[in-house]
């Protein structure tokens, strides 16, 4: 795809402005880093507050009574009894098991509104259109909506400076709140494994918001390169690296995000696709797994890289890995055959023709710090 056919965020112009590295990104054109560089982009989030313009993902809005019940039937979480005003991670499996795409669900109170993944937002609103059709009204906000994250320890002392009321939110909560008179949609949320927001604004507010909060002595624009970095030290999978569809949520250690009420023994057991089989991999087991990665030289292993035994075996592969500026080391997430996802088991990444030592450990690396209240 060439620079002309990328598409451009509300902020485009902004990012230039910023002096921003742009590079091809889910079919945009992105800020991989500014002038300040990814480490001290990373650290500074880290320690202040970071803004990253997140508008190629999808927003999309599901509208009538039936809304709720309708989304259930595709993803394996509870939505039905999802309070107003709280948001939840969820997934789109498919009939194998495997994952489609991760996804935020808010209840709105008059609707429910969806964050789904820039690279999978086409195929997720046909999907949705396709299974909802008849059931409740799918409405695309893609062209209308762009998406802010404010994150870091100083984002509620900023964001609380233009509405008070954000401070008192929680993480996961959900509200719609006036920023400089503008009505947005605020999640106590990120991908950083920070305490922030994530703000929808409508696209001809973006650039006003932004720089207002860009002003604000703690907040630096932050690009796609410390981004990645981030959710990275915060163990947080990335979709179409550490998940596909051919991984299901037994596999990407992520039972958790299987709600109590819709698993083999819950009260409304099933009823999203792939439920027999991924109940079946949660009382058999499964052959692979993922899992935190430490290599213990200061080599980066990054995605791609196979993961073998003592012996040289191929028993794996790395699918996120990097340098972690906060852990002060490289780190990774990969998959290996289940007899060796114990912590602390050795396994070796090759890198170039050698093999460097690495010990399964668990995620996050970094400790998540969002506020609970």
């Amino acid at each position: 795809m060439s620079i002309e056919q990328l598409q451009k965020t509300a902020l485009h112009s902004l990012h230039l402005e910023l002096g921003a590295r742009m590079v091809p990104f889910a079919g945009y054109d992105m800020p991989v880093q500014y002038p300040l560089g990814v480490l001290k982009e990373h650290l500074h989030t880290r320690e202040q507050a970071g803004l990253f313009d997140v508008s190629h993902m999808g927003q999309i809005r599901l509208h009538g009574a039936g809304a709720a019940k309708a989304l259930e039937a595709l993803v394996p979480v509870d939505i039905i009894d999802l309070p107003v005003g709280m948001q939840r991670y969820a997934l789109f499996t498919n009939d194998d098991g495997g994952i489609l795409d991760d996804l935020m669900v808010a209840n709105a109170g008059d609707h429910l509104f969806l964050v789904v993944n820039a690279g999978c937002k086409d195929q997720d609103l046909a999907h949705l259109k396709q299974h909802l059709e008849g059931l409740c009204e799918v409405e695309s906000l893609f062209d209308s909506r762009a998406l802010l994250a404010l994150q870091g320890p100083a984002a509620v002392k900023v964001l609380a400076r233009l509405a008070p009321e954000v401070a008192k939110m929680t993480f996961m909560q959900f509200a719609s709140v006036k920023l400089l008179g503008v009505e947005c949609y605020v999640s106590r949320s990120g991908y950083t494994g920070e305490d922030g927001y994530e703000i929808s604004v409508p696209v001809a507010d973006a650039q006003m918001l932004a720089r207002a909060l860009l002003t604000e002595p703690e907040v630096q624009a932050i690009g796609l390169g410390a981004r990645d970095s981030l959710r990275l030290e915060a163990g947080l999978c990335l979709y179409g690296h550490d998940m596909n569809t051919e991984i299901s949520p037994i596999e990407a250690s992520l039972l958790w995000a299987i709600s109590k009420a819709r698993r083999a023994d819950g009260v409304r057991a099933g009823g999203f696709p792939g439920a027999e089989r991924i109940f079946a991999q949660q009382r058999d087991g499964v052959l692979n797994k993922r899992v935190g990665l430490l290599p213990t030289e200061r080599v980066p292993v990054r995605e791609g890289a196979l993961i073998v035994n003592a012996q040289e075996q191929v028993i794996g592969r790395v699918t996120s890995g990097g340098f972690g500026p906060s852990l002060g080391g490289p780190l990774a997430m990969g998959y290996v055959e289940s007899a060796f996802t114990a912590l602390e088991t050795e396994v070796f990444a090759q890198v170039r023709g050698k093999l460097v030592p690495m010990q399964v450990v668990k995620t996050p690396f970094v400790a998540q710090r969002y506020y609970r209240g």
